[in-house]
């Protein structure tokens, strides 16, 4: 059996998608762009943008009983490869050693011609 999670402290699944799903002992989350909870895309910098699809995986894995400390797989899209270093620096900030593993993939575009997303896979206790 699979669990959907819903929280509205995160932009709601606009797809044929869940916001996180609960299977046995992990949490997989949908990737993350930076949306408000209104739906509204964030411009400007990329630290901005990495902020926000933080919080709202933040909240997605809350209400799903747990916490970037049980994270252990990240994986981030990014449309160019120069704001490696800015993105990187923001989410060290939320992260804590031991890091998860992680991958972060240069891609042509993402939805709503966001310049980030970002998954995680989390181990509930």
């Amino acid at each position: 059996m699979k669990t959907k999670i819903v929280t509205k402290n995160a932009p709601a699944a606009t797809g044929p998608f869940s916001q996180a799903i609960i299977k046995g002992d992990l949490i997989f989350t949908s990737g993350q762009i930076p949306l408000t909870t209104e739906g509204k895309l964030i411009e400007g910098d990329i630290e901005k943008q990495t902020h926000q699809a933080m919080r709202n995986l933040e909240a997605v894995l809350k209400e799903a009983g747990a916490t970037f400390n049980d994270v252990v797989k990240t994986t981030i899209y990014v449309t160019d490869m120069a704001s490696y270093g800015k993105i990187n620096e923001v989410y060290g900030s939320y992260m804590a050693d031991p890091f998860p593993a992680r991958e972060l993939v240069c891609v042509k575009e993402l939805p709503l011609g966001a310049n980030l997303e970002i998954s995680m896979i989390a181990f509930k206790k």
